[in-house]
């Protein structure tokens, strides 16, 4: 599967001096999933967005169809005043969903309700906004739902987050791929850095692979 993390600019701007400058070259870049950091804290009302005033999520929804890939892509969504940290999942010109960040820290935003794992042609796709990336929780429980690796839009890039990605493909056995503002990696199930660039776009061909093992506890006593 191939991978194409894209650190700067937005689907619309990506799609123009990108693909389309691609295009008249003779070359394009193609990849199953494109995967898009926050990249500036690109702001979308809802209300705007409805009236058709705004095309964010419609940009990223033409971005998958004329590449005929996922596209997934963080952002900070306005729903009357109520500001979140998301990410929008589209594949193939629709949009299947928007993820919101469900761990908030120091207020800075709201937070969302649930977590989300999405099915696509490029697999099951479990989605950590954020900060979520801080909550094993979150990782773990996407894990256990059935995701077959899990994507994670970011702002800044910190030097404690490859540590957590690491952790975080590691102890829960499936690939960990993060993409933020000018930084992006992927960690896979030996809790290894197995790519990581400041270059945007950057393509990278990914082996899915997922880690199982067999764990047996014993206890003294009864069970209650």
């Amino acid at each position: 599967m191939r991978i194409s993390f894209v650190g700067r600019g937005t689907p619309k701007t990506f799609e123009r001096e990108c693909l389309d400058d691609g295009l008249k070259g003779g070359a394009q870049e193609c990849a199953d999933v494109f995967l898009f950091g926050f990249n500036g804290g690109a702001q979308v009302n809802y209300e705007r967005e409805l009236k058709g005033e705004t095309t964010f999520f419609e940009d990223a929804a033409m971005l998958s169809k004329k590449t005929k890939s996922v596209v997934i892509c963080g952002c900070i969504t306005d729903s009357r005043g109520h500001r979140r940290k998301s990410a929008l999942v589209a594949e193939n010109g629709r949009l299947l969903g928007v993820s919101d960040m469900i761990n908030v820290i120091d207020g800075q935003v709201g937070s969302g309700a649930a977590l989300r794992v999405y099915d696509t042609k490029a697999g099951r796709i479990g989605v950590a906004v954020a900060e979520d990336l801080l909550f094993p929780e979150v990782i773990r429980a996407l894990a256990l739902c059935g995701s077959d690796f899990i994507v994670c839009p970011f702002e800044r890039v910190g030097s404690i987050h490859s540590v957590l990605l690491r952790a975080s493909a590691y102890c829960n056995g499936l690939p960990v791929l993060f993409c933020g503002e000018g930084y992006c990696m992927l960690a896979d199930v030996s809790g290894e850095i197995t790519f990581a660039t400041p270059q945007s776009p950057a393509y990278y061909d990914c082996k899915i692979t997922k880690e199982y093992h067999l764990v047996e506890t014993r206890h003294r006593g009864a069970l209650h």
